[in-house]
């Protein structure tokens, strides 16, 4: 089966080229937030799928790589993908869609909740493009009584 890139995946190149990353991370209660940096490279595979591959200076430890992958299911009707990290063994799994302004990406996933061994919890992705070079990324998880609590977010501006 040969599939052909549709509106939704035109729309996935605007994440090609290179940019480069600074955000701030939740460290925990009465802890001051985490600044970190980086840079990512996203290139198209096929004009179906981009990957991004990106590495980032991780607060007291070390350097983290990790590669995220991000494609439109036709039959599906939803965006899909992968992010994998160098510091941690789950692989995020991503469903998602596009806002009807065509600039914020919403993408859930599943995976482990930070500090409790053996508990899954639900978080949230959210790609927002402010103008052509320069877009944000915000994470959030779903907390036990129902809130979004957001716990990072990183600035990306084109350099290429």
């Amino acid at each position: 089966m040969m599939s052909i890139p549709g509106e939704q995946h035109k729309w996935l190149e605007k994440f090609l080229g290179e940019w480069t990353i600074q955000g701030v991370c939740d460290a925990g209660p009465g802890q001051p937030e985490m600044k970190h940096s980086g840079e990512e490279r996203v290139r198209s595979l096929g004009g179906m799928w981009i990957v991004a591959e990106g590495r980032m200076e991780m607060p007291g430890a070390g350097e983290g790589t990790m590669i995220t992958t991000l494609g439109f299911d036709k039959q599906r009707g939803r965006f899909v993908g992968t992010w994998v990290g160098s510091m941690m063994d789950h692989m995020w799994v991503y469903e998602g869609e596009l806002d009807a302004s065509g600039r914020i990406l919403t993408l859930s996933t599943e995976g482990p909740e930070f500090g409790v061994e053996g508990k899954m919890a639900k978080y949230r992705d959210v790609h927002e493009f402010k103008s052509d070079d320069h877009r944000t990324l915000t994470s959030a998880k779903l907390g036990d009584d129902g809130e979004w609590r957001q716990f990072m977010r990183a600035d990306y501006r084109r350099t290429k």
